[in-house]
C-alpha cells in the first residue's frame, strides 16, 4: 500500500481529501474541525513513511488558488477595512508580534535554546515560511562559513516542529473562545453592514404616508437623514400605480411599497405614517417582478448608477442577492458575475431587463480562464520579486502574498475595459475550496515524517511545547483584547487570527464555524503586515540572541 501510494500521488491527494473531508463534518462538543481535518489526516498519514508526501506543486498550486480567490472577494472589504479600523487592528497584530518574539527570546534564555532553533521555533509558530526564509537569508550573512551548513539546518528543525501547533493550537483557542463567549455568528452577521448593503434578512410591507414631516423631504432625503436601510419600490396613488421616485417628496395617502430590514421597516413606519395591510403588489398588470442572472459581460463590474436602466427601461432594481444573502442595493453598488438582482419593470418592457443582465446560468457558471490566469500570474510574478529589507537582505513575498496582494486590487477594480476580473460567486466558492483540500493534504503529507522525527531528537519535546505556548498565548490575547476590549466582531476577529498566523487552514476553519464571508475581510486586511513584520522580528531574534 506504502508503494502504491508513493508512486501516485493522485491517488494519495484525494485519499487524504476523501478521509480528512468526512471527518471534519463530525461533531465533539458542538464544534467541528471542519477542512481542517485533511491537514491533520495528511499529518497522519504522511508520519507513517518518508515517501508518502505530495508534490510540492500541489500545496503550492493550492496555496495559490486559495489566497488568489480569497483576495478577489474580499477586495472592495479590504479597503474599507483600511478606511475605517485598518490602521488599529495592524497596530495590534504588530504588538502581539513584538509581544510573542519576546516570550521567543524569554524562552531562549530560560531553556538555553540556540539563536537559530528559537528564530525556527518562532517562525513555525506563526506557521510563516517566509519567516524561515528570512532567518536562513539572515544566518547566510552572520556565520562562517565552517558552520554554515549546520547552523542553516536548526532553524527548520525549530520551524517543523512548532509548525503543526501553530495550526492546531490556533483552532483550539478559537473553539473555545466560541464556547466560552457563546458567540451567535448568524446574529453578527445580521448586525454588520458590507458594501453598503445589510447583511440583515430583508423583509418588505406597504406604508402608508399619513404624518405631516413625511411630506416635506424627498424619499432619498428621509432614507439618508434617519440612515434607514431600505428600498421605496411601488407607489399607489389614488388609483394610479407607479415606480417610486428617490428625488420627489411623498403625498398623503400615498401607499409605498417597502424593502428593508425589520427594525429600519419599523423606523420608517412610526415616522411615515401607518402599515398598511393591503397588498398591492400583485393583481396589477402594469408591472413585473423577475430575478434576473447577472451575466452580461457590459453590465458585470459596472456600478448600478452607471446602468441607467430607469431611464432606459422604467425599471426599478429592489434587491441584489449573492451568494446566499440578499443586499439592498446602492447607486455605488457594483454588479459582479453570478448575482441575481430582483427586478421591478413594466410587463412590455422585461424582456429588454432580462436581455440586458444577460440571466444565463451556463454562462454565471463558468470561469473566464483569460483574466483568471493572467490575474493569477501576476500574483505569482508579484510573489517572485526580490524585495529588500534593512540589513541588506531581501523576501519574497512568495505564492501567499503576491497572489493575494494582486487579487486585493483585481477584486476592488473589479474590471479593465472588457476585462473581467470578479469571479461568479459559485465559481470562486468551489475553487477556494479546492485550492483549501491541496494545500492542506500537501502541506500536512510534507510535514509528517519530518515532524515526528525531528520531535524525537533531544530539545523536540522543549521546542514543541514553548511553541505551542507562544501560539496559544499569542491567539488567545488576540481574542481577549479584540473581542473583549475592541468589541471587534468574531466573525471578522477570527480572520484576523488567521492573517496574524498568515494560515490559510485557519481562515478556511473560520469560514466554516462563522458559515459567512466575514472572516476572510479579517484576514486580508492583516495578513500583508504580519508578514511582513514576521520576516524583520526573525531577523531581530537572530541579530539579538547570536
Amino acid at each position: 500500500m506504502i508503494k502504491l501510494l508513493s508512486e501516485n500521488p493522485l491517488l494519495l491527494l484525494f485519499l487524504v481529501a476523501a478521509i480528512g473531508y468526512p471527518l471534519g463534518r463530525l461533531r465533539v462538543g458542538g464544534s467541528c474541525l471542519g477542512v481542517a481535518a485533511v491537514l491533520f489526516v495528511g499529518l497522519a498519514i504522511g508520519s507513517i513513511h518518508p515517501d508518502l508526501k505530495l508534490p510540492e506543486i500541489v500545496y503550492v498550486l493550492g496555496l495559490a488558488l486559495f489566497v488568489y480567490t480569497v483576495g478577489l472577494s474580499s477586495g472592495p472589504s479590504f479597503v474599507a477595512s483600511l478606511r475605517k479600523d485598518g490602521i488599529r487592528n495592524n497596530l495590534l497584530v504588530v504588538s502581539l508580534l513584538v509581544f510573542a518574539a519576546s516570550l521567543a527570546l524569554l524562552a531562549q534564555k530560560i531553556f538555553d535554546l540556540k539563536a537559530t532553533m528559537t528564530a525556527g521555533m518562532f517562525a513555525g509558530s506563526f506557521t510563516n515560511t517566509p519567516a524561515l526564509a528570512g532567518a536562513l537569508e539572515t544566518l547566510k550573512h552572520l556565520a562562517t562559513s565552517e558552520n554554515l551548513n549546520q547552523l542553516l539546518s536548526e532553524p527548520i528543525v525549530g520551524y517543523s516542529v512548532t509548525y503543526p501547533m501553530g495550526v492546531i493550537g490556533v483552532v483550539f483557542a478559537i473553539s473555545v473562545a466560541q464556547k466560552i463567549w457563546k458567540i451567535d455568528y448568524a446574529e453578527e452577521a445580521r448586525n454588520l453592514k458590507i458594501f453598503g448593503a445589510s447583511k440583515e434578512p430583508l423583509q418588505i410591507c406597504t406604508i402608508k404616508v399619513t404624518r405631516q414631516e413625511a411630506l416635506n423631504e424627498t424619499l432619498s432625503q428621509l432614507a439618508d437623514r434617519h440612515e434607514w436601510r431600505v428600498m421605496f419600490g411601488r407607489v399607489q396613488r389614488h388609483d394610479q400605480m407607479f415606480l417610486a421616485e428617490f428625488d420627489k417628496c411623498p403625498e398623503a395617502g400615498d401607499l409605498l411599497v417597502t424593502v428593508g430590514s425589520a427594525e429600519d421597516l419599523k423606523c420608517a413606519v412610526r415616522y411615515m405614517g401607518e402599515k398598511n395591510d393591503i397588498d398591492i403588489q400583485h393583481g396589477q398588470d402594469e408591472f413585473d417582478v423577475r430575478r434576473i442572472f447577472v451575466s452580461n459581460h457590459e453590465v458585470e463590474g459596472r456600478r448600478l448608477r452607471d446602468l441607467g436602466i430607469r431611464k432606459k427601461f422604467g425599471a426599478l432594481i429592489t434587491r441584489v442577492r449573492r451568494g446566499d444573502d440578499d443586499f439592498l442595493p446602492d447607486g455605488n453598488m457594483t454588479l459582479e458575475p453570478g448575482d441575481r438582482v430582483r427586478v421591478l419593470a413594466p410587463r412590455d418592457r422585461m424582456g429588454a431587463v432580462t436581455d440586458f443582465f444577460g440571466d444565463s446560468y451556463r454562462a454565471v457558471s463558468e470561469v473566464d480562464i483569460l483574466t483568471f490566469s493572467v490575474g493569477l500570474a501576476l500574483g505569482l510574478l508579484l510573489g517572485s520579486i526580490p524585495l529588500p529589507l534593512p540589513g541588506g537582505i531581501t523576501f519574497k513575498l512568495g505564492f501567499a502574498g503576491g497572489p493575494l496582494i494582486v487579487a486585493l486590487i483585481l477584486g476592488t477594480i473589479k474590471r479593465t475595459g472588457n476585462l473581467i476580473w470578479t469571479l461568479p460567486y459559485s465559481a470562486n466558492a468551489t475553487l477556494r475550496q479546492i485550492g483549501l483540500v491541496f494545500f492542506l493534504a500537501g502541506i500536512g503529507t510534507r510535514a509528517g515524517y519530518g515532524f515526528l522525527s525531528t520531535f524525537s531528537k533531544g530539545g523536540g519535546v522543549t521546542l514543541f511545547v514553548v511553541g505551542a505556548a507562544i501560539t496559544f498565548t499569542a491567539t488567545a490575547l488576540h481574542l481577549w483584547i479584540g473581542h473583549r476590549l475592541l468589541r471587534i466582531p468574531m466573525s471578522i476577529l477570527t480572520g484576523m487570527v488567521a492573517g496574524l498566523f498568515t494560515q490559510p487552514a485557519v481562515l478556511g476553519y473560520a469560514l466554516e464555524q462563522t458559515d459567512n464571508d466575514l472572516p476572510n475581510v479579517g484576514y486580508a486586511s492583516v495578513y500583508p503586515v504580519a508578514m511582513i513584520a514576521k520576516i524583520l522580528l526573525v531577523q531581530a531574534i537572530l541579530s539579538f540572541s547570536m
